[in-house]
């Protein structure tokens, strides 16, 4: 009977612990009303695109600001970083956890690049307000899932860009914090933590929107600034 109570115990606490896992863990698909035609069918595009490539050299993994590389920067991919065999896996409106669900299914399976730039986070903030804990703790294990099935590729880990108009708003104090967290994740080895934050501001820390129109994604012309500013690194650590 003491035997039986403990193992129900025991599986009572199991059960406790992993309820309390946040979201930001908890791998899943985009379940977002606007992007179900869309979402499942990249993931899709993307693995085959992966698997018809020669060879993966790069990758990009994020959100929308890392998606829009397929589009309103696509000059500035198509000069930077096609000719390093590069593979963009930035998905809209994706948070931590389905970036999580993408690398449970497929999305650098069968890969060995040379190095994997990820941005993620900024829409466990927008979408939910996630507490900053919360989206660092979904890096470190996206960071732990890539080391796993990566274990040759260097990672360049970017700060979250900022976001809203002032350094005093809610959600860029919410970056802020996250970012604060996960810098201390480089350890100049596999993980090269980089914040290039600073271009996007003025001297005061605000954000105008002839940089990000809605204080949030990079407007066209940003995406030379991006690329210029991690350039050396990208080639530091493609070597």
């Amino acid at each position: 009977m003491k035997y039986l109570m403990l193992c129900l115990t025991l599986l009572f606490t199991s059960c406790a612990v992993i309820k309390e896992q946040p979201l930001s863990v908890q791998a899943n698909v985009q379940t977002a009303e606007w992007s179900k035609n869309w979402w499942m069918p990249r993931h899709k595009e993307k693995l085959a695109i992966k698997e018809q490539m020669s060879s993966v050299d790069l990758v990009f993994l994020g959100d929308s600001i890392t998606h829009a590389f397929d589009n309103k920067g696509k000059a500035i991919w198509q000069q930077y970083y096609a000719p390093r065999n590069a593979l963009n896996i930035g998905f809209s409106g994706d948070r931590t956890e389905n970036v999580l669900w993408r690398l449970e299914h497929g999305a650098v399976d069968d890969i060995n690049p040379k190095l994997l730039v990820m941005m993620i986070g900024t829409n466990n903030t927008g979408h939910r307000q996630d507490k900053p804990e919360e989206t660092a703790l979904g890096i470190k294990t996206i960071l732990s899932v890539l080391e796993d099935k990566l274990p040759n590729t260097k990672v360049l880990l970017l700060a979250i860009f900022p976001r809203a108009a002032t350094k005093d708003d809610p959600l860029r104090k919410i970056n802020d914090d996250i970012n604060n967290i996960i810098k201390s994740y480089g350890d100049g080895e596999r993980i090269h933590y980089l914040d290039i934050n600073h271009i996007f501001l003025d001297d005061n820390g605000a954000l105008s929107k002839t940089v990000m129109k809605d204080l949030l994604h990079p407007n066209k012309d940003q995406y030379k600034s991006w690329a210029e500013a991690i350039e050396p690194q990208i080639v530091a650590l493609m070597q």
